[in-house]
């Protein structure tokens, strides 16, 4: 998504220092501080007040652009948070490895994704952010700079604000670096596909195969234009007998199966899909026996789902504001968040209440003042 907000205060910190200097400035003038890296996802989050907005001091992450360590014996690295990821993974890429998170990349940073816990297809095997930052150093509001972590897999040392820190949209102080594990990147990728009309099909197949003994790069699914998918992709040099597999258990389900070697445009499109420059995009969180009900809203309301099949965790883009509450409804309990397009409507929907007041006394403790990203969750 393009960046639409626009802030008369803004700076761009060279180094880690003069970005806590700048953040403990704003905070002793009175002012609120917004942290933006590449400005893919500065509409997402709650609601806002144009003239807290309009007055709001804007603190870019881009001037700490650096790869710090890429240790590749270790597999691990150090990353400042305005690395853009494309270029992370061009440098790990040329050493035969990669970090395994791949959201959407339009130009997003290291330090942006991590901070709204984006996610891409790699989740299936290789778990979320909070599974691959090993370490983090943060600034919070009075200036100070505050590190967790380190740089090796199994360093435990002292309070992990990387667990806190990733999906906390910046409102408990800005990341301004990151230690993360690495992975081998695939020597090669074959993808089974099965396709069917009828969504609890679609589901029970995605169920069986997230059930099997099966070791896959990636498990998803797919609904668009009244057909449904499943898409598993197997890695490493037995990829095309794995897929094959696959591919005979999908028809075992129900589904027309296929295997497809050259499968880069599949995966591009799963990911571009869980953004929308025209729909409103809904985030689920929900449980993986959902997924039949998802699929069968989404063929009622004609709404596009991608996800991924183990989690229940899908993104659903629908035309009408009207439609996203119906997907809300549908799957409630389960958090439903309004990312693209969402207009006038409530970013979070109903939360639990103890969950939420948790959640502000967490961030008390790490910003006192309410300094950083007010109201965004």
């Amino acid at each position: 998504m393009k960046r639409q907000l626009q802030h008369q205060h803004q700076l761009a910190p060279g180094d880690a220092d003069e970005f806590a200097a700048a953040l403990r400035d704003a905070a002793q003038a009175g002012k609120t501080v917004r942290f933006v890296g590449g400005g893919t996802k500065v509409l997402w989050g709650g609601q806002r007040d144009a003239d807290a907005e309009a007055d709001a001091v804007e603190i870019s992450t881009l001037g700490l652009n650096e790869i710090r360590e890429h240790n590749v014996g270790d597999l691990t690295a150090v990353l400042d948070a305005g690395v853009r990821l494309a270029d992370a993974q061009a440098a790990f890429g040329a050493e035969g490895q990669m970090l395994a998170l791949d959201p959407p990349d339009d130009g997003a940073t290291i330090g942006g994704m991590i901070a709204t816990a984006d996610s891409g297809p790699l989740r299936h095997r290789y778990g979320s952010v909070r599974d691959l930052v090993v370490g983090m150093t943060v600034a919070l509001s009075d200036g100070t700079i505050a590190k967790s972590g380190g740089k090796v897999i199994k360093n435990v040392a002292g309070y992990d604000l990387a667990k806190l820190f990733a999906g906390a949209y910046g409102t408990l102080g800005a990341i301004l670096q990151v230690a993360v594990r690495l992975h081998p990147l695939a020597p090669a990728t074959v993808t089974a596909v099965g396709r069917g009309e009828d969504p609890r099909a679609v589901a029970a197949a995605a169920s069986a195969l997230s059930h099997a003994r099966l070791e896959l790069e990636c498990l998803d699914i797919r609904w668009e234009d009244g057909t449904g998918a499943v898409l598993a992709r197997s890695g490493g040099a037995a990829a095309a007998e794995a897929a094959e597999h696959v591919s005979e258990l999908l028809a075992a389900e129900g589904l027309e199966a296929s295997v497809e070697d050259e499968d880069g445009a599949l995966w591009d499109a799963q990911r571009d899909a869980q953004r929308s420059e025209d729909g409103i995009v809904v985030r689920v969180s929900g449980l993986q026996d959902q997924t039949a009900l998802l699929l069968e809203q989404a063929r009622e309301l004609d709404a596009r789902v991608v996800g991924r099949a183990a989690f229940g965790l899908s993104w659903v883009t629908v035309t009408e504001p009207g439609y996203a509450e119906r997907v809300r409804e549908a799957l409630s309990p389960s958090p439903c968040a309004v990312l693209d397009g969402r207009g006038d409507l409530d970013a979070w929907g109903p939360r639990d209440p103890g969950a939420l007041a948790l959640a502000e006394r967490v961030r008390e403790r790490f910003d006192p003042a309410g300094v950083c990203a007010p109201g965004l969750i």
